[in-house]
């Protein structure tokens, strides 16, 4: 069986349906599965198994900014790798996201497992719904990624989805070195945008200890913004776009992990990250976050959006005791439970059972 993976973004931009195409293939490639990802590529591509496309535009989706390739080009390169690969079936990640998902998906060259990714709304679901229906029924299997994302493309698309929730390569948060640091340390890792609620936590930071360290991964619309308001607080430290390992050492070395979202999610793999790390999460009470985190039990939630309930669960995070510590392992527990390996061989399932 060889596999073909297609990721409709830009795998030169940090995003969540971006690592788990990467992590996937990586496990897939562990199992003995010759898999090979296509997807566009600004700058050079992060794994050898990657065949880029082309550069990507950005282009407003789900209340972000997502790097699309829709151009001929990245068509005609993709259409160009299908036949080369000579693939048994095409694993196709937002289906019907513009560029070359969807051309695969209009030219259907082999047996097509399809996995939908967001929840919300889409725009374009409601607008085009009778054309994207009937591009939706080409797939031989649909998958989404939470009952959320699998209730708006039923809503809105027609059919029947199983749902396979998002993994982590637990072992590479498991084994990472943290990084050296001075006194308590909050981490946040996100794009810079409103949804990703980066405003809440700066404004929180204003309750919070001055021997407090804040580590601010990522960039995005929102970052020169809240760089230039927040100038005269020495305790912010904006790190940039980080890769995977930079990631990983951040968050073994930082006593919370802050993901204060304001929806627009529909799972919560980041959380997955930090208690795969062994640190506590403070994370929005997102339905997607409540989810992932097994009704709270494995995470600390806050009312989502409100910056001083923030201030005051990092605060409770950083005094500790046995209530956090217990928190932190049973969360430690439920990560192992989404590893990607076990992701992986649920969709080998897909996969087989397309190809009859």
């Amino acid at each position: 069986m060889r596999v073909g993976l297609i990721c409709p973004y830009s795998l030169g931009v940090w995003g969540g349906v971006q690592a788990q195409v990467l992590g996937l293939a990586r496990s897939l490639r562990a199992q003995g599965i010759p898999t090979q990802v296509l997807a566009p590529c600004d700058g050079p591509p992060p794994e050898p198994f990657v065949t880029p496309l082309g550069n990507s535009i950005p282009y407003a989706q789900n209340g972000s900014m997502a790097p699309l390739a829709p151009d001929l080009s990245a068509q005609l390169r993709v259409l160009s790798a299908i036949w080369d690969e000579r693939f048994d079936v095409l694993h196709l990640h937002e289906p019907l996201a513009p560029g070359p998902t969807l051309t695969a998906l209009t030219v259907k060259p082999m047996p097509l497992v399809g996995t939908f990714h967001a929840s919300g709304e889409v725009t374009a679901y409601r607008r085009m719904r009778p054309l994207l229906r009937r591009l939706t029924a080409r797939l031989d299997s649909k998958v989404a990624v939470s009952a959320e994302a699998a209730g708006m493309a039923k809503r809105h698309l027609g059919g029947r989805y199983e749902i396979l929730f998002n993994g982590i390569e637990v072992s590479r948060f498991q084994d990472a070195v943290p990084t050296p640091k001075q006194g308590p340390t909050v981490f946040f890792l996100a794009r810079h945008e409103q949804r990703k609620g980066l405003s809440i936590l700066l404004e929180a930071s204003k309750l919070l200890p001055q021997d407090l360290t804040i580590w601010i991964g990522g960039e995005g619309p929102e970052t020169l913004g809240l760089r230039q308001t927040h100038q005269d607080d020495p305790r912010l430290v904006w790190l940039g776009a980080m890769t995977d390992a930079e990631k990983a050492s951040r968050l073994a070395a930082a006593d919370v992990f802050c993901v204060p979202s304001l929806g627009g999610e529909s799972f919560g793999v980041v959380l997955l990250e930090g208690m795969a790390a062994g640190v506590p999460v403070v994370a929005s009470d997102l339905e997607a976050y409540r989810l992932t985190s097994d009704d709270g039990r494995d995470a600390k939630l806050f009312p989502t959006g409100d910056a001083a309930a923030l201030a005051k669960s990092i605060l409770q995070v950083l005094e500790g005791g046995a209530g956090v510590d217990a928190v932190v392992k049973r969360g430690y527990e439920r990560a192992d439970q989404f590893s990607m390996d076990r992701l992986a061989t649920a969709y080998l399932s897909h996969y087989q059972r397309v190809m009859l």
